[in-house]
C-alpha cells in the first residue's frame, strides 16, 4: 500500500494501525509523549537496515515534534531507497487535534522541550552572554556571539545542527528511551 508524502493528522489517524510510526526525536522528547506504538529512532542512519526491513512489512510514518526533523529524515530514507512519509505538524499537531499520546511507563512525565526550542534557547543565551562579557570584561569576548551567528548560518546552509547533536547527548534528552524495535 502506498503512503503519500507527507500525511496530515486527518490522513494518518485512521491508518495508524497499518503504519509503522518512527519517532526521530530525542529519547527525552519521546518520553514526554509520542504517537501510539511509535518506535524511537533518534539516530536514523544507524538504524537503516532495520527501517528498510520495517518498510517492507508496512509503510513508514516518520514523526517529530513539529514536522521539520521528520521531513529531513524522510529525505534521508528516500535517498537510501526507503519509502516513508512525514506527519505534517508532528506530535504537536497530533495532540492539538485531540489525539492521545503514549508515555513509556504509562504515566505522563515532565515534558522535555523540543530540540528546536532547546537550540533557540541555548543560542540566544550564548549570544547574550557573549555580548555581556564583551561589554563587561573584554571586547574580544563578543566573538562568542559571532561564533554562534556563524554556526546558525552554517546550520541553515547545510540543514544540519551541531548544537542539536550536542544537546541531544545531555542526560535529560537521553532518559526514558522507550519504544519497540
Amino acid at each position: 500500500m502506498s503512503v503519500p508524502t507527507p500525511l496530515d493528522v486527518g490522513q494518518a489517524h485512521p491508518r495508524l494501525r497499518e503504519l509503522t510510526v518512527v519517532d526521530v526525536r530525542t529519547p527525552g522528547e519521546f518520553a514526554s509523549g509520542h504517537l501510539p506504538d511509535a518506535v524511537n529512532v533518534p539516530r536514523l542512519v544507524r538504524s537503516l537496515p532495520e527501517l528498510r526491513r520495517a518498510a517492507e512489512r508496512r509503510p513508514l510514518l516518520v514523526v517529530c515534534a513539529s514536522g521539520a526533523r521528520s521531513e529531513n529524515a524522510v529525505a534521508t530514507l528516500t535517498a537510501q531507497g526507503i519509502a516513508a512519509s512525514s506527519l505534517t505538524g508532528g506530535t504537536q499537531a497530533w495532540a492539538a487535534e485531540g489525539h492521545g499520546l503514549q508515555y513509556p511507563d504509562g504515566s505522563r512525565k515532565r515534558a522535555v522541550w523540543a530540540m528546536e526550542r532547546q537550540v533557540r534557547f541555548t543560542a540566544g543565551v550564548t549570544v547574550l552572554l557573549g555580548l555581556a562579557l564583551g561589554l563587561l570584561l573584554h571586547p574580544s569576548l563578543a566573538l562568542l556571539s559571532a561564533a554562534i551567528g556563524g554556526g546558525l548560518v552554517f546550520s541553515a546552509l547545510t540543514n544540519s545542527c551541531g548544537m542539536a547533536v550536542v544537546l541531544g547527548r545531555l542526560p535529560f534528552n537521553r532518559q526514558g528511551a522507550g519504544g519497540r524495535a
